[in-house]
């Protein structure tokens, strides 16, 4: 007889449980109903599903009541009933212009670089999924109590609507340890774990959750199911890639999170940007060398001979860190290696995790928001004392090159005075923040308007390293309007987010080096 077959996956909300399988169509838009009553039909949908949600909010929890009092807010958002209007004007059916403006948020979030970010997609299509029940009078149906919902992702009112007190758990193909479910899973101690990969089973068929270790264990017979390859995504022997005429060119993606590592692929040179900050959420897990220990060496192991390049921690300022406001003598508006330099404490236990971790792979650690050469040098300080520390303990460690992102103007105009730094890698985000005197999340056009300018600094810092290797992280470098722009200046490293990776890969070869479009293009 066939042994069950044990799948590896990423815990969620800890705990064990098994029961039958449940398998849950994928999250999708339900056929639009015919709207005889027009926009007053959609509106009516809109109210009933408010009166759901505020149904479902009594007597929850304070974390429950937010989650639905965030997607109630989402329906009375007057921007989104405007974008629906000015689609209806193009003469759009009513629940088409809705769920087209819906689906546009969707897919911003979801080609966002934050998982927190990504991981509210599921949130909207909730709300697009409830409004169309609604229109159509067919509700999204419970399933049975003590069952292991199978299915691709699940929606937050789903979770919160079903009775869990008769047990069950949760074993997702794709989702997000950062979403709203893992949240409320873990508030009321449903076992959960996401990024299985999708595997097959049957309604019914035995199915164990491990919250603790992160695995699914299927009963005989069951398999996972190899991904298909992208369509369209065709790359050389090596997974090289070249401009079109013939220049060759780094593509890198950027990572919040461990599990996100599975997207690389050989047609990606590694991983130019893991932001550290995303996998340590609160004071206790920057005092926690062990746990960044084990994040970094799973990054890096399954990296393989790929280089990983890593960012202590960017916190403070606009990115709070729970438990730092409690820190003393702690200036407001710190950030980045200021706050880390400031507090000590915090670096050295993340230098020796990224020395510990170095010995696993080919690690580079980037330093965040550098504004003058001599923080960088008393960083590079800060790792050589930790070394010596590590090395009197017989601890395995290396000491990783040590480069800084680009995201303040001073810095860019000033980038050949930075001379103990490694590398450098352009975070165009910041950096057209600072200047433009903007806010970090301003408009599109805004951002379009800047483009030349930030395009003209990085252009000049990239002549101003000196022949040091030279990357761009930022948003810029995953919107093919600005890579011949990008091209020009030079630049032949570009680290994207995962869900940017075919369409700036598919740019590319399409342009020359020089940035101007190749023949026939």
């Amino acid at each position: 007889m066939a042994e069950p077959l044990k799948l590896k996956a990423k815990s969620a909300s800890p705990g064990i449980a098994s029961g039958p399988a449940f398998l849950a169509e994928e999250p999708k838009a339900a056929s639009a109903p015919g709207t005889g009553g027009g926009y007053g039909a959609l509106e009516k949908a809109i109210d009933i599903s408010i009166g759901e949600l505020e149904r479902l909010a009594d007597g929850a929890d304070a974390e429950s009541r937010d989650i639905i009092d965030f997607q109630i807010e989402v329906l009375r958002d007057p921007t989104i009933a405007e974008a629906t209007g000015a689609r209806m004007k193009a003469d759009e059916n009513v629940v088409f212009a809705w769920v087209a403006t819906l689906d546009a948020y969707i897919g911003e979030l979801e080609a966002a670089d934050e998982e927190q970010m990504r991981a509210r997609a599921i949130d909207i299509l909730d709300i697009k999924n409830r409004v169309l029940g609604a229109l159509a009078g067919t509700p999204v149906a419970d399933f049975p109590p003590g069952s292991v919902f199978v299915g691709k992702d699940m929606e937050p009112s789903r979770f919160l609507a079903h009775d869990w007190s008769k047990g069950g758990g949760i074993a997702l193909f794709a989702g997000s340890a950062a979403g709203h479910v893992a949240l409320l899973a873990r508030a009321k101690s449903v076992p959960m774990v996401v990024g299985t990969g999708r595997f097959s089973a049957a309604d019914g068929d035995s199915v164990a959750v491990d919250g603790d270790g992160g695995a699914v264990i299927l009963e005989a017979g069951g398999m996972l199911i190899p991904p298909l390859a992208p369509a369209g995504d065709i790359k050389t022997e090596s997974g090289e890639l070249r401009t079109a005429d013939g220049v060759p060119i780094l593509l890198s993606i950027n990572i919040n999170d461990p599990a996100e590592i599975d997207a690389l692929d050989p047609a990606t040179t590694g991983v130019g940007l893991m932001r550290s900050e995303f996998s340590v959420t609160s004071i206790a897990d920057a005092a926690n060398e062990e746990r960044q220990l084990a994040i970094y060496r799973r990054v890096l192991e399954q990296a393989g001979e790929r280089p990983v390049i890593i960012r202590m921690l960017d916190i403070g300022g606009d990115k709070p860190l729970a438990g730092l406001e409690d820190l003393p003598a702690l200036e407001p508006g710190l950030r980045g290696i200021r706050l880390l330099l400031a507090r000590p404490e915090i670096a050295r236990v993340q230098a020796r995790a990224l020395l510990r971790a170095a010995v696993f792979g080919k690690l580079s650690v980037m330093l965040p928001m550098v504004t003058f050469p001599d923080e960088i040098d008393r960083m590079r300080e800060l790792f050589r004392e930790e070394a010596e520390k590590l090395g009197r303990r017989s601890l395995l460690h290396r000491m990783p090159p040590i480069g800084m992102m680009v995201e303040v103007p001073s810095a860019a105009l000033m980038l050949d005075t930075f001379g103990s730094a490694a590398f450098f890698s352009f975070g165009t985000n910041d950096l057209t923040q600072y200047l433009t005197a903007s806010v970090r999340d301003g408009n599109e056009a805004d951002a379009g308007k800047a483009a030349p300018a930030v395009l003209r600094l990085i252009e000049q810092a990239v002549e101003l390293a000196g022949g040091k290797p030279v990357s761009i992280c930022g948003d810029m470098a995953g919107d093919p309007r600005y890579l011949p722009g990008l091209l020009a200046a030079g630049l032949r490293h570009f680290s994207v987010a995962p869900a940017r990776r075919r369409a700036i890969r598919s740019a590319i070869v399409g342009l020359n080096a020089d940035g101007t479009r190749a023949a026939g293009e």
